[in-house]
């Protein structure tokens, strides 16, 4: 999230990346029949290979074991599961595995606690780290990222948006807010709010997104903050129960996450450029909504 990203599933179930469709899932363009297309020159559906030259630069260890991509599976349509509860979809998904393809190797996604993710990474429990994580300096102290996206927060009210609330300002002093425990908006966002309310911020925290939407829906929350495109998802899953009102802010890039020094992590820029120029990677974003959190160029750690 371009600034934040929470979440986490409860458990830990290892997941192999699979292509399965599902009626939960929006529809995957057909694969065409040229890997060569420019990215967004042509109409064209991307086809996503192995690149033989970085697979080829992948540590052995790896391409006989595979990769562990550590994942909160509960932040549509960023990673969730599919319908029947054991597929996991979603744009981070997609990538993973399109990742995987272009490296020519094997990708599972295990589930994880979002604040789980970071220390499982140091630990060497996992290889990498997607989970709609904004790229920051003080993260940066303790992994590498390589951006693939941007985002920013999102104010979620209920429809009609009966007490007014604005993203900026002060219509949230006072008033019970909900965020996923972890996230750029419950560490960052709301404290630097609090310190210019006369009233303070209730902060309700939730393990994951759907918590977070339940306290908005159920009353029990006047709002909740969660990154763009996470927001703007449930509001349009809602029912019409919930809405997105104003402008996003705060935009920043997500980043993969990579153990410091990690072999992978010019290996993951270099495949995002592969798929940046077959065309797959706008692809992938078209197919959940998603291009307007397009990157011209990916970056190793761009904190600002």
């Amino acid at each position: 999230m371009s600034a934040l990203r929470p979440l986490v599933l409860l458990g830990s179930a290892t997941l192999l990346l699979a292509g399965c469709a599902d009626p939960s899932e929006p529809a995957a363009t057909s694969p065409g029949t040229s890997s060569g297309a420019s990215s967004g020159a042509s109409s064209a559906a991307a086809t996503i290979t192995k690149n033989a030259t970085l697979a080829a630069k992948v540590p052995a260890a790896l391409r006989s074991s595979g990769i562990k991509v550590a994942s909160d599976v509960s932040y549509p349509p960023m990673d969730f599961f599919a319908a029947d509860n054991k597929t996991v979809v979603g744009a981070e998904a997609d990538l993973d595995k399109a990742l995987g393809t272009v490296l020519g190797v094997k990708v599972t996604i295990v589930n994880v606690p979002f604040d789980s993710i970071l220390p499982g990474l140091q630990s060497g429990k996992y290889q990498l780290g997607v989970s709609s994580f904004t790229d920051t300096a003080e993260r940066e102290k303790v992994v590498d990222f390589v951006t693939y996206f941007d985002a920013g927060t999102s104010l979620i009210v209920p429809a009609g948006n009966p007490k007014a609330l604005k993203p900026g300002g002060d219509s949230l002093c006072g008033r019970t807010v909900a965020v996923a425990k972890g996230s750029t908006q419950a560490l960052v966002d709301l404290p630097a709010r609090a310190k210019t309310c006369k009233t303070p911020i209730k902060v309700s925290t939730f393990p994951d997104g759907t918590g977070v939407n339940l306290a908005v829906t159920s009353g029990r929350a006047d709002a909740a903050l969660a990154d763009s495109p996470v927001a703007a998802y449930a509001a349009k899953q809602s029912g019409g129960k919930l809405e997105v009102t104003g402008d996003s802010y705060g935009n920043a890039p997500f980043g993969i996450a990579v153990p410091k020094n990690s072999e992978l992590t010019g290996l993951l820029k270099s495949a995002l450029d592969d798929l940046k120029a077959s065309g797959g990677y706008e692809q992938i974003l078209a197919k959940w909504g998603l291009e307007s959190g397009a990157l011209d160029t990916f970056e190793i750690n761009a904190a600002s």
